[in-house]
């Protein structure tokens, strides 16, 4: 009894706070879609609906009846194995359903997982997989925040989405270096607690000597590259990045702008004064090894900041790691459909470690491993350099 109201209290806790998020924006908002790695909130909505109804409803209840079959090529997003779908960039073409019927779609699923919840016992498979399901509904509600800023960035006269939203809680202290001895590390995730597949096996790497900064890259850090040319020097950059700079025609972080000589940068709150002792945010992998340069250091590989994460305080930003995102040694991938769920990506994209002021509470963990490909600046990406010793 004790675990069924541990699990019905979790899973209306979550499914609660995706609704929080998106209250008070209007229909029109829930189409919003900047671009094709974005996605709209009703499209967020169904998705994570779907994911509940494919991999638990649909194997776990006898005679269960789907809500409606056509939500799968609505809401799938990347399972090949469960069929055709929707194109990423078309998601926002979703005039059908409405959006009063996807909350209908929520509300029929959610008393039949609450339903699950009370018949138990539950096999420890479908547990797994009920506390993955949350674990993805918590992704997309930091990705429902993101995304909805790059649309509401798009638009001319910077509309506020929340504006009691800080984007700033923590100012940048004076840096020190925290100086790592070389020797053999344990890192990623083992044990029964939960973890995303692509944390684990806990396995041992070895470490040179190493340095590693106690706060992130500032605002008035970032300012002092862009003054000094930082986006006009191309020994800075990765080749992949300048031609990406040239084409993009980048010139600042996302979401800065300069009005009447002052550098300003759009939040969910806003259009913002840049606050110069705050946290950097919303830079590309290659903007963040581009100011390692010109500073004369690098980026920490991911296995680094492992080790080091409890000397420093982290949070705020997502922190990009000079790291490829691959397999541990001894990687084993989910089972069943939510194989797909993090292997298929392990290429051409870079690792973020830590968790971002959109991150969800209860939703960090020094093990956890983002991943983006290195042009990404949607997200509250930063950075925090090393050095060798």
């Amino acid at each position: 009894m004790k675990r069924q109201l541990i699990l019905r209290e979790r899973y209306n806790s979550v499914r609660s706070e995706t609704l929080n998020l998106m209250a008070g924006l209007s229909p029109e908002d829930h189409l919003a879609q900047s671009s094709a790695e974005a996605s709209p909130p009703k499209w967020h909505l169904g998705h994570t609906t779907w994911f509940f109804e494919t991999l638990i409803l649909k194997p776990s209840k006898q005679n269960y009846q789907v809500y409606n079959p056509q939500y799968a090529f609505y809401f799938n997003s990347y399972y090949e194995a469960l069929g055709p779908r929707i194109d990423r960039a078309a998601r926002a073409s979703l005039s059908r359903p409405s959006l009063s019927e996807i909350h209908a779609y929520r509300d029929y699923v959610d008393k039949e997982v609450l339903d699950f919840i009370d018949d138990g016992p539950w096999p420890e498979d479908l547990l797994s997989t009920l506390e993955l399901g949350l674990n993805h509904e918590q992704q997309h509600q930091e990705l429902f925040l993101t995304d909805f800023k790059k649309a509401l960035g798009q638009q001319a006269f910077f509309p506020v989405y929340r504006s009691d939203f800080v984007e700033d809680h923590r100012l940048i202290q004076s840096a020190q270096w925290i100086e790592i001895k070389a020797g053999l590390y344990d890192i990623g995730c083992g044990g029964n607690e939960f973890h995303f597949d692509n944390e684990g096996p806990r396995h041992k790497v070895y470490l040179n000597d190493y340095a590693i900064s106690s706060e992130l890259v500032s605002n008035a850090d970032w300012q002092e590259f862009m003054e000094d040319g930082g986006y006009e020097k191309p020994e800075y950059w990765h080749m992949e990045g300048w031609e990406w700079l040239k084409k993009e025609a980048v010139c600042a972080p996302l979401y800065w702008l300069k009005e009447q000589g002052e550098w300003m940068q759009f939040s969910l709150s806003g259009l913002k004064s840049i606050r110069p002792d705050a946290a950097l945010c919303h830079i590309s992998f290659y903007e963040a090894s581009a100011y390692a340069q010109w500073k004369g250091l690098r980026l920490p590989t991911e296995a680094e900041w492992e080790v080091a994460q409890n000397h420093f305080h982290w949070g705020e930003r997502w922190e990009w790691t000079n790291s490829a995102y691959l397999p541990y040694p001894g990687f084993k991938e989910y089972d069943g459909p939510a194989k797909e769920y993090n292997a298929k990506f392990m290429i051409n994209q870079m690792v973020l470690r830590g968790a971002s002021i959109a991150s969800p509470t209860n939703h960090s963990r020094p093990s956890y491993r983002n991943f983006f490909h290195p042009h990404f600046r949607w997200q509250f990406n930063g950075l925090r350099l090393a050095k060798n010793l």
